[in-house]
């Protein structure tokens, strides 16, 4: 019996559970997956018996348990912070102040108690590591280098913010630390906040806007928020910022400073967002170009690994890559909070003896299995979901059915794709994903409209066969993971017509590529290259799609509606087929058409009929 630990990280946002056999991830998955709650904060129960099921074990087998973050040292951060903004943050202290002086402080014994709670068998010792300890286990313990410079940037963890590691063989020696209340997470997630957006799920819709604006605020920035030491250090003028002393991220310092109120969410956005977000993102750029330059002068490495929420912002990755300040940078694909149970638990496991077994096969590879690490469904499984449904489908061969697929994909149709194991982390990689044409150029509307119910401005990103990127885009590296933005091909640009003087969304309405509905509006690409080792069925779907249009790129976004989790199961990835405007659906070798399913009673209560599980 391999020794098993397993990982936790809860109570915050995006909870999430990881298996790992000596060291090797087998299994990972968000809790928001199975309760359906977006960004679910709660103990991840199902997730964890998830993990459990995946590797046929129950906590019995379990060697020990990793909790992702040190409470009692967070708990000394909220009460030094709440002691310091006194008294006006003690309203919020004391709606807060009863959770944490009970279960909050201690809440690696509560992870005990709620294990104990599955009936899964005895709980194994539950061990404590530190948050960014987590970040930089996750990011450097499954890459591919024997050795690297670790860097971790997120909002906070207990006191740290951003953080350089040196990692060697299974080894992360902590070399430099910024803390609270200075973060570039939270300068960024106050920007969020100010335009109008969730803190902690709207930062990628900043960063997707930033190219519509003009940096025009970027001094300002510069000048009165944030101060930048040639190291790659900063410091963050707190006058500016409430969160330290209460439950919104910015006041009315933060008004005067940028031409009035925030913005109310779910109102037209204005000139003023978009420059917002161009301003705040070229300086988290630059911010991340110096902590680059700073990790590679005090490590003496040449590869880069990150993680945090920071290392989500896939534009600054693509400037730090484009830099060439290191020879290659990996990403790890769960790089938020939900990572964090993947590093505590390989933490934990190299303290047991576990090595990186990935490195010896000498593939180059990583151990993180193409981030797919959550559950699949067999055909038996598949069937009776969609059975439940009355669905209409028909089962082909492997060969038959991508080339139907690939066919009707060549001719504008959208495809909702769902294959074997789920994607661990943010971002579907084609597993749990919806497809389509790019050369469409009114394939990003039809999309961001009719089927993802989202705002027209946001992005799609290209997967591309890993063998073409280089065709298609600037790309001097690997982006498995979607991680990596980059500019598109000068071969495959193309001269906007009717361009002149466009600003804000009306950007949108031109073409400036081969592939407008993945080319952004700055003529840049967020990249997923993908390889047959990486996810068989999707290279093979891609390459079906390059034999019969020449291209080897699709549109690749997650299989969800808008405020809703990617889907895991079946039926879920019926259900979002039959309430969008999706053409097609694909589970496995089962094909659906829209045009031959009963009719869809929106209100039916489907989740109570069909076993999720």
């Amino acid at each position: 019996m391999p020794d098993l630990v397993l990982g936790i990280s809860a109570y915050y946002h995006d909870s999430a559970a990881a298996l790992v056999a000596d060291g090797v991830p087998i299994a990972a998955a968000q809790e928001e997956r199975f309760s359906r709650r977006r960004h679910d904060p709660a103990f991840p129960g199902q997730a964890v018996a998830y993990c459990l099921r995946e590797a046929g074990v129950t906590l019995a087998d379990v060697g020990a348990v990793a909790y992702y973050e040190d409470p009692a040292l967070k708990y000394d951060r909220v009460t030094e912070t709440f002691a310091a903004a006194a008294p006006r943050a003690f309203g919020s202290y004391r709606r807060s102040a009863p959770e944490w002086k009970g279960w909050k402080r201690h809440a690696d014994r509560q992870v005990a108690a709620e294990l104990a709670r599955l009936g899964a068998g005895p709980v194994p010792p539950v061990h404590v590591r530190q948050h960014h300890l987590s970040h930089a286990a996750s990011a450097f313990l499954p890459s591919p280098y024997a050795s690297a410079a670790v860097l971790c940037v997120d909002g906070v963890g207990e006191w740290a913010t951003t953080t350089l590691w040196h990692g060697r063989d299974t080894a992360l020696e902590p070399v430099a630390e910024l803390r609270f209340p200075h973060s570039l997470g939270l300068l960024y997630s106050a920007f969020t906040y100010f335009c109008g957006f969730k803190v902690d799920s709207g930062e990628y819709k900043v960063m997707g806007l930033a190219p519509y604006g003009k940096p025009r605020y970027a001094n300002l920035i510069r000048e009165h928020l944030i101060d930048v030491k040639p190291d790659g250090t900063f410091w963050l003028d707190q006058r500016y910022f409430e969160y330290l002393r209460g439950e919104v991220m910015t006041g009315a310092a933060f008004e005067k400073l940028f031409d009035g109120p925030r913005r109310t969410p779910e109102s037209p956005l204005t000139e003023r967002e978009f420059d917002l977000a161009a301003s705040v993102q070229q300086v988290t750029e630059e911010v991340m170009l110096g902590l680059a330059l700073s990790a590679r002068e005090r490590t003496g490495e040449s590869r880069l690994c990150l993680a945090g929420g920071v290392a989500l912002n896939c534009v600054a990755n693509g400037k730090v890559v484009e830099a060439g300040i290191f020879d290659e940078v990996w990403v790890q694909p769960a790089a938020g909070d939900c990572g964090g149970a993947l590093g505590a638990a390989m933490s934990v496991a190299v303290e047991r003896g576990a090595r990186r077994p990935h490195l010896a096969e000498g593939s180059g590879g990583d151990a993180m299995s193409g981030a797919l690490l959550g559950p699949a469904y067999d055909d038996d499984e598949i069937r009776e979901q969609l059975d439940r449904f009355g669905a209409v489908y028909e089962s082909l061969d492997r060969d038959a059915l991508t080339g139907v697929v690939a066919a009707e994909l060549a001719e504008g149709r959208i495809v909702g794709w769902h294959q074997g194991r789920m994607e661990f982390g943010p971002r579907a990689l084609g597993a749990r994903s919806i497809i389509g044409d790019p050369r469409d150029p009114r394939m990003q509307t039809t999309m961001n409209l009719k089927i993802k119910f989202r705002e027209s401005f946001r992005p799609f990103a290209p997967a591309v066969l890993a063998e073409d990127a280089k065709d298609y885009f600037e790309l001097t590296q690997p982006s498995p993971y979607m991680l990596i933005v980059a500019p598109v091909a000068e071969a495959q640009r193309v001269e906007p017509a009717g361009a002149d003087g466009a600003t804000g969304l009306d950007l949108l309405k031109t073409v400036r590529s081969t592939i407008p509905a993945v080319t952004h509006v700055d003529r840049s690409a967020r990249v997923q290259t993908v390889t047959a080792e990486s996810n068989e069925p999707f290279h093979r779907l891609l390459r079906a799609f390059k034999e019969q249009t020449g291209c080897p790129v699709l549109v690749n976004t997650s299989f969800n509606v808008r405020g809703e989790p990617i889907v895991n199961t079946p039926a879920e990835a019926y259900a979002c087929f039959m309430r969008t405007d999706i053409d097609l659906l694909v589970i496995g070798d089962f094909l659906l058409r829209k045009s031959g399913q009963p009719e869809w009673t929106e209100h039916r209560d489907w989740r109570t009929e069909i076993p999720l599980d």
